[in-house]
């Protein structure tokens, strides 16, 4: 053994025994090998006499590395000496003859070593193949005589020019492509014919023999298939050859499987539609759908039932193409025989032949509704694959309990099975449309065995069932729901006066909730099954199911039923209430927590439902008082007591009573959606009077709790409901509401506190001036003490949470100014508190209107600015309420804003954002004009259209355009300055216009 064969050894070695520094050096002397100029013949020499297989590979790995990136830089003679060579060694012969010690690197090589090697000889043909060595396939054919070791080599050569270079399942460059089509066509015209006759000849030969080595054969033929000439593979001796293979009893599943491969890769070879129907006909396929009934977890079946679903796939895809009735006829009875295969194929196969037939079954469906109203054939199929269908959705019953549970498994298992359904519904609503009556009639029969049925074990049929009657639903109109179309009218009075024996399962449960809340329009229509409605979603299978998760999404369904129902359930708001007394009482205890009846968030569904309820006209005012006092009482004395007893909380308790504090709070929250603003201050103001007294309980706990978030968001969301219901009665409570949440708030509270004056301003204008004016100044001073003067950081380190708050701040405080200035409230901003901040606020909105990263935020400054304008600035010979205000706007925004801010490259004219933007920027122009006069005209000009040697011709248009009153006019010729100063300054590295 030499230092190379050394190192190369030491190189590979990966237990551990080897000195770390010793394995450093042998890769770097391997190295050093690879560099040197004879490394080729360095190579071949070490296959030729070396039997170590980790030399062979290095050996192999380094020829194909050199041959790929260095093969055009290497002489003519070291070119061929390196093609000889690997192609000796391909056929299973010695390169030096003369020397006893020789080698044939194919003798007991491992698959990978002989890969390796198939993998140079492609390379080689990549650069040579057919202009340089032209004869490399016929030369080797006579070799393969040798027997299954040069039969084995030739396969893999060519499943590595087809994995290399043709096959189209990789990503090619256009080289790759081209070299692709140059090799196909030399292939095709060279020696295609004399390949596939050796084909047919080993595989005659070895078939009883050598197995696996007709398999490989075979392999490699599927993948030239798809662009040889058919007919040298659809003729009267290979198809029988395949059949004959395919269906041999007894033998091997590996030979039959490749032999259904080499039939697949015919049926779907691309070619003209005409042709492709003669020959799928002529191929009798019905002669292998008996394989498919075998163990479907056998490598047979699954290629057979690949076969059998892409030959369903190509004749109806010939169906759609031929034009004559005789072809269209003759497809379809070619597609009738082979459906049943296809269902039986997705019943009983793997997952991965059911989407392929999902998808072809659903571009039958379709297509078949030309043949509208369907044929009694059509119809029966229609009917199967409902059946199969219906079976493919069943949850496996062993994971029954985990399912119930929701554990770990069960999860999963869900999570699987919704996926799995998506494109199994899909087809569901494709049947439906096509063939309504079937659809229909089959889930009606499907629900009634359910229903007559008394037995447990039923749980997964009913689920399926019931889950088909919901996907239908989508197929549905409206209108179709509501009248009942079809046999609807039947299914759903059947649906929601049914107790199934195995309601207590969860999937059961929830997704006959789900399906009554899909068809509730029909409910809305047929007022009598009102009562039954109520009854499913109030007792065991709704509200009161013993399923935690049941009892939760009952009561968010039951939300959505109440508000599409509402004045329709007037007559029954008595015993809704009393149904629903526990769960209310049991939400409203002092006792409650988190983990009791209720979800965080869900308890508030079933105060929504009864908020939407008692909140109606309809409710007599008394009882409607009443109703709501009777809830409203309670979680205020609940929210005072705990408050009352603060101090005394011990860390223990503290958590959970501060939680118990969150749940009222939403349950409040909720409670007030069904309240109108006219009801609460207008018709019925003593219902107004109680919200007020609520308001002032929850903003004790800002008192209390002053820097607990949770507590503070969700009091917040109380007053932002609130503004909404109470309109400006509320007034009265916001400075003491807005002095609390102001006195504590971090980033991310003061853009929530920024967000509900910005409700305010919207809803009330003017009318919340002075409380606007009164906290702005603390608002300002607050937020310029955080966020930085300059642009946040960029690169690394600098997206931390931190900055992430301030720079949402940021652009909540942009939104807030410019809900401010629209609202007519500019003035705001000059009382004699806010003027010191009045600088600060004008340097950000003019850096961010320039450069700020997001074009919206720039839009929005501009628009303040443009605003700022129109308020402060009146007449051009009339100073400007703000001293120095005009002459900021004309050295600062004018010049830096709307003309070099647009010279920046950032600046995007195909942007749709941008172009936004650039109109805003355009108006400010006018408006500045209409504001400043000549004054504004002549400096602009001059410090800008000058600065940047545009022609006075130039200038004068502008000048002309802005004085006008066509402002599309005008934003396209500045639009035309910028874009040819832009140019120019791109050609000479500076600012000049010619």
């Amino acid at each position: 053994m030499d230092d190379v064969e050394k190192a190369i050894l030491i190189s590979f070695e990966e237990s551990g025994a080897i000195d770390s520094a010793l394995k450093s050096q042998a890769l770097s002397f391997c190295q050093q090998i690879k560099e040197t100029p004879t490394v080729c013949r360095i190579c071949i020499e070490k296959l030729c006499f070396c039997n170590l297989v980790q030399v062979q590979f290095w050996c192999l790995q380094t020829l194909h590395e050199v041959i790929r990136v260095k093969y055009a830089m290497l002489s003519l003679e070291e070119k061929d000496f390196i093609r000889k060579s690997v192609f000796s060694m391909c056929c299973f012969e010695v390169i030096d003859d003369k020397n006893n010690n020789a080698v044939r690197i194919l003798e007991g090589a491992p698959a990978f070593i002989k890969n390796k090697l198939a993998q140079v000889f492609v390379t080689l043909v990549y650069f040579d193949y057919p202009l340089i060595w032209s004869s490399v396939f016929v030369d080797f054919l006579p070799h393969l005589r040798k027997g299954a070791v040069v039969i084995d080599m030739f396969c893999r050569i060519l499943n590595a020019l087809d994995d290399e270079l043709i096959s189209l399942d990789y990503p090619r460059t256009p080289e790759e492509m081209g070299v692709a089509g140059r090799v196909k066509d030399a292939i095709r015209q060279q020696c295609i014919a004399q390949i596939v006759n050796v084909w047919y000849e080993i595989v005659s030969m070895y078939r009883n023999s050598d197995l696996d080595l007709c398999s490989s054969v075979l392999e490699s033929m599927r993948r030239y298939i798809s662009w040889i000439d058919i007919g040298l593979i659809v003729n009267d001796a290979f198809i029988p050859l395949l059949f004959q293979l395919i269906l041999v009893s007894g033998g091997s599943e590996q030979l039959q499987g490749a032999a259904a491969g080499c039939v697949l890769a015919v049926v779907s070879k691309r070619m003209d539609h005409q042709s492709k129907l003669a020959i799928l006909q002529n191929l009798q396929i019905n002669r292998v759908f008996g394989l498919v009934t075998g163990d479907i977890d056998s490598e047979l079946v699954s290629k057979v039932a690949a076969l059998i679903t892409g030959y369903a796939v190509e004749v109806l895809e010939c169906y759609k193409r031929v034009n004559t009735e005789d072809a269209k006829g003759v497809s379809l009875e070619l597609l009738n025989e082979v459906l049943p295969s296809v269902f039986y194929v997705m019943q009983n196969c793997e997952v991965d032949n059911t989407f392929s037939i999902v998808q072809f079954l659903s571009c039958y469906v379709t297509t078949m509704k030309s043949l509208s109203p369907l044929r009694e054939k059509q119809l029966h199929h229609v009917g199967k694959m409902l059946e199969v269908l219906c079976a493919q959705i069943h949850y496996d019953p062993i994971y029954r309990e985990n399912l119930d549970m929701l554990d770990k498994i069960g999860r999963e298992e869900e999570e699987k099975m919704v996926e799995f359904r998506k494109d199994l519904f899909v087809l569901l609503r494709s049947v439906a449309r096509v063939a309504p009556d079937v659809t229909q009639m089959f889930i009606r029969n499907s629900l009634v065995s359910c229903i007559s049925s008394v037995s447990e074990r039923n749980v997964e049929e009913v689920e399926a069932s019931l889950s088909l009657l919901y996907a239908l639903g989508e197929s549905l109109s409206d209108e179709a729901i509501k009248t009942g179309s079809g046999l609807l009218g039947e299914l759903v009075p059947t649906l929601i006066s049914t107790r199934f024996q195995c309601h207590f399962n969860r999937l059961v449960a929830l997704v006959y909730l789900e399906t009554i809340t899909r068809y509730i329009k029909f409910v809305q229509e047929h007022t009598e099954y009102v009562p039954m409605v109520l009854t499913a979603f109030l007792d065991e299978r709704g509200i009161h199911h013993p399923n935690f998760h049941v009892r939760r999404r009952a009561s968010y369904l039951f939300m959505r039923v109440v508000k599409l129902l509402k004045a329709k359930l007037v007559p029954f708001i008595e015993s809704i209430l009393q149904s629903l007394q526990d769960t209310v009482t049991r939400f409203t205890s002092l006792n409650h927590t988190s983990n009791d009846f209720f979800g965080s968030e869900d308890g508030s569904h079933i105060f929504e439902a009864i908020g939407l309820l008692i909140g109606m006209e309809d409710v007599p005012s008394e009882k409607q008082s009443d109703y709501l006092s009777s809830l409203l009482t309670p979680l205020c004395h609940q929210v005072e007591t705990l408050l009352i007893n603060a101090n005394a909380l011990s860390p223990e308790e503290s958590p959970a009573k501060i939680a118990n504090i969150q749940q009222v709070i939403m349950a409040i929250n909720a409670l007030s959606k069904g309240f109108s603003e006219r009801l609460v201050t207008a018709s019925r103001p003593a219902i107004g009077v109680m919200f007020k007294k609520t308001l002032d309980v929850l903003l004790q706990i800002l008192v209390v709790f002053p820097k607990i978030e949770p507590l503070r968001n969700k009091v917040t969301s109380f007053i932002h409901r609130m503004v909404d219901t109470l309109g400006a009665s509320v007034f009265p409570f916001l400075p003491k509401a807005l002095g609390q949440l102001l006195a504590e708030s971090e980033p991310k509270e003061m853009v929530g506190f920024l967000v509900l004056l910005n409700q305010l301003i919207c809803k009330f204008s003017t009318s919340v001036h002075d409380i606007v004016e009164e906290v702005f100044p603390a608002i300002a001073g607050r937020i310029f003490s955080l966020i930085p003067t300059e642009p946040f950081p960029l690169g690394h380190g600098t997206n931390s949470e931190e900055i992430r708050e301030l720079q949402e701040l940021q652009k909540t405080l942009y939104t807030f100014l410019h809900v401010i200035t629209t609202h007519d409230l500019s003035s705001v901003f000059l009382s004699p508190k806010s003027r010191d901040y009045l600088d600060k606020m004008m340097q950000l909105l003019l850096q961010s209107a320039c450069h700020h990263e997001d074009i919206l935020v720039r839009k929005a400054c501009v628009q303040i600015f443009i605003r700022l304008i129109k308020d402060w600035c009146t007449r051009p010979d009339v100073e400007a309420k703000v001293p120095g205000f005009r002459s900021f706007i004309i050295d600062g925004f004018a010049k830096n804003c709307c003309f070099y801010s647009a010279l920046d490259k950032s600046f995007e004219f195909h942007d749709a954002n941008t172009l936004i933007l650039f109109g805003e920027i355009v108006l400010a122009q006018k408006v500045m004009y209409e504001k400043f006069g000549d004054g504004f005209l002549i400096h602009f000009v001059t410090n800008c259209f000058t600065t940047a040697h545009c022609p006075q011709d130039v200038a004068a248009q502008y000048c002309q355009k802005l004085q006008g009153n066509d402002m599309k006019a005008l934003r396209s010729f500045y639009q035309s300055v910028i874009e040819n100063l832009r140019l120019r300054q791109q050609q000479n590295g500076n600012l000049v216009f010619r």
